[in-house]
């Protein structure tokens, strides 16, 4: 079991190493296929050497060896961060269906939180391609995740499509009573596009959970993140963030 987690967690770094990719470039509408990874600050093309997950990061002293620019803390956060989702996956699933479905909702999330941070932007690639993944696949999350027999595809795929629903409906009605009594946006309309996604893998029952966690951790981090650097009320929180890490905590202890 120990052997098997530690070779998930092998493959999470080396997946992370991908997602780090798409975090760079989907906001910038660039492929993610081509070209090979290069130095963001100076463009060198990477030599395999410079891109073994993690290990190079911590070899080159968290700067490119070409032009010694610092790399950012977050490439190896995300390495590290995907290959503990994996090993904890495996744990919590073993190898099964609902493991691989989770490995990809989970790497969707990670990619998703780290743009929302960055960018306050959530791609629509995706937001709407992992809606429409998350309700094709609805039967290989049945049991503890939507509650229902496995094998019964007709209840799993109702329980995602309500669970969908319910999770964009609440944020898109939230969003225009928002608009209507203050007269500006409070939520992006990415947030609504990734409940939709989140409500399709977690169905009915654990959505209301990822919402009122994802609210109570946006108002508590960033109420602190704001008062502390003094942003003021109209800064924009990255609500997406806090709702992905809610929904990993659903995924992984929510029975």
């Amino acid at each position: 079991m120990l052997l098997h987690a530690i070779f998930f967690f092998l493959v999470g770094l080396a997946i992370g190493s991908f997602l780090n990719v798409c975090i760079f470039r989907l906001p910038r509408r660039a492929s993610v296929v081509t070209p090979g990874s290069s130095c963001p600050s100076c463009g060198h093309r990477l030599s395999w050497r410079e891109n073994i997950p993690l290990f190079s990061y911590l070899l080159q002293k968290a700067r490119c060896r070409h032009c010694q620019q610092k790399i950012s803390w977050i490439y190896p956060l995300v390495e590290i961060s995907t290959g503990s989702l994996f090993a904890g996956l495996f744990l919590r699933f073993g190898i099964s269906p609902p493991f691989f479905l989770n490995v990809f909702f989970c790497s969707v999330l990670i990619v998703l939180i780290v743009i929302d941070l960055n960018a306050r932007i959530l791609p629509n690639p995706l937001t709407i391609g992992g809606t429409l993944i998350g309700l094709a696949c609805a039967p290989l999350q049945a049991g503890e995740i939507l509650g229902v027999a496995e094998g019964n595809y007709r209840a799993a795929y109702l329980f995602s499509a309500a669970g969908s629903l319910l999770g964009g409906g609440t944020l898109w009605l939230v969003a225009e009573l928002y608009y209507r009594i203050r007269k500006r946006e409070g939520l992006g309309f990415g947030d609504v596009k990734m409940m939709f996604m989140v409500g399709a893998f977690v169905g009915v029952r654990f959505v209301w959970p990822v919402v009122l966690m994802g609210s109570i951790l946006g108002i508590l981090v960033g109420g602190i993140y704001i008062y502390i650097l003094k942003k003021g009320s109209r800064y924009e929180l990255p609500f997406g963030s806090f709702l992905g890490i809610a929904a990993m905590i659903v995924v992984f202890w929510f029975r």
